[in-house]
């Protein structure tokens, strides 16, 4: 359930990510967060923004603070327009990359936070959604 607060940034150059990862560093710290659920899904959202803009030409990061009964969480959507990915499957695997990184962004994402949904038909652009609870 949405607590409605929520917010949006923008994902189109490399000031936007370093502000984005402020505001989910932010964010986390006034919900409480341990230091290191904020460093988990901080890496996290850095790791996804910094997708969307290099691989997907820039994109947009919405959050929101959602409850789960008495659990508070933190759930961030990184959405782009770009040119998706063809195997998901692949990229989704350990160490594989289609650029010159180490292939731990979407995979190393995952593992940092509770919830993890991916969509990226060919040719639409991507959509992944995470959420952590406290």
């Amino acid at each position: 359930m949405d607590d409605g607060r929520a917010g949006e940034f923008p994902l189109n150059s490399e000031h936007d990510i370093v502000l984005s990862r402020q505001a989910v560093r932010r964010i986390t710290k006034e919900l409480g967060f341990s230091l290191v659920d904020q460093t988990k899904m901080v890496t996290a959202a850095s790791e996804l923004a910094r997708n969307a803009f290099i691989y997907g030409g820039g994109g947009r990061l919405t959050w929101q603070v959602v409850n789960k009964g008495p659990r508070v969480g933190l759930r961030l959507t990184f959405e782009d327009h770009g040119p998706g990915i063809e195997d998901l499957e692949l990229a989704m695997t350990e160490g594989w990359t289609s650029g010159k990184g180490l292939g731990l962004g979407l995979t190393g994402a995952r593992r940092l936070v509770n919830e993890f949904e991916i969509s990226a038909p060919t040719g639409i652009g991507t959509q992944v959604t995470i959420t952590r609870w406290k």
